[in-house]
């Protein structure tokens, strides 16, 4: 396994022309209609290394949704960038990207042509794999995923290891939090939903060929996308489309991990949900991070 420092990341200056950047460039708002929200990474991905975003606000009344994937095209030298990531952006070639849906379950194609029905018609794009009923409803009753979250600490696909902490949505402190956390680490919310982390990766095979991964929840979805050339730079896309409204990049620590981060992990694994928190003698700092993260 390639081992690489941690890499503060932040979207590329050049994104479609709705979207807006906060200061540090880590949170990317779409401020007005439902398109030009393409985004890139500011810089080229390594193997193995994810880029992480979560879902900070939606938007009703819009028919479609995030759409992620990886691209071959430096975002610099683009003459404009695609009001659309699907069609548009894959349609000038070399760039892969799929539209995160509802029916969303393991990756059973890579074919990239298509369009998802209720998606948004030529904006709409294709769903991640078909999926099965039953295989959903047993995801949403098997809380085996909850109970090991904080003693599995790596999410393994293939020869790459990434950590499982920040992979997973946490839903805001609240009466309902911990329902709603064992919701997440389950995969049973749609994928949709507010406060749902959605990565993408992508994994050498040799050759200078690599599969992209999609990650939703701390959930490999497979391989979506196979034999990408990887001799050239790989930017992440994240098209903030329709419904989605906002999101924001999660720093991920591939190397030892901070002070405060093993204290998380340390105090959470030991409480039977967050609001148990409140009852803790811990600075309120501390106390908000553990819960909020």
């Amino acid at each position: 396994m390639e081992t690489f420092p941690d890499q503060f990341m932040e979207f590329h200056p050049v994104h479609g022309t709705n979207i807006s950047l906060d200061h540090s460039r880590t949170q990317a708002t779409r401020v007005e209609s439902f398109a030009n929200g393409v985004c890139f990474s500011k810089h080229p991905l390594k193997p193995g290394e994810i880029f992480l975003v979560e879902i900070v606000d939606k938007e009703p009344g819009w028919c479609g949704h995030l759409r992620v994937g990886l691209t071959a095209r430096n975002p610099r030298v683009l003459e404009v960038v695609p009001e659309y990531s699907i069609p548009d952006l894959t349609d000038l070639g070399n760039s892969w990207v799929f539209a995160i849906t509802r029916n969303h379950n393991k990756v059973e194609s890579a074919v990239m042509e298509g369009q998802e029905a209720g998606d948004g018609g030529r904006a709409g794009g294709q769903r991640l794999g078909q999926g099965e009923v039953e295989d959903e409803d047993k995801r949403s009753g098997d809380n085996s995923n909850s109970k090991s979250f904080f003693t599995e600490s790596y999410l393994h696909i293939e020869n790459v290891r990434i950590p499982k902490d920040k992979l997973v949505g946490r839903s805001r402190p609240g009466r309902y939090s911990h329902i709603l956390d064992d919701l997440y680490k389950t995969n049973a919310l749609p994928p949709m939903a507010r406060r749902s982390r959605i990565g993408v990766l992508y994994v050498a095979k040799g050759g200078d060929v690599a599969d992209m991964h999609i990650i939703i929840n701390g959930e490999d979805m497979g391989p979506s996308a196979k034999g990408i050339p990887a001799s050239q730079p790989l930017f992440a896309v994240v098209d903030v489309f329709a419904a989605t409204k906002c999101v924001q990049i999660v720093q991920v620590e591939y190397g030892f991990s901070s002070l405060r981060t093993l204290c998380r992990k340390a105090i959470q694994k030991h409480i039977i949900h967050r609001m148990a928190i409140d009852w803790l003698e811990l600075p309120e700092a501390l106390k908000h991070y553990c819960k909020y993260e």
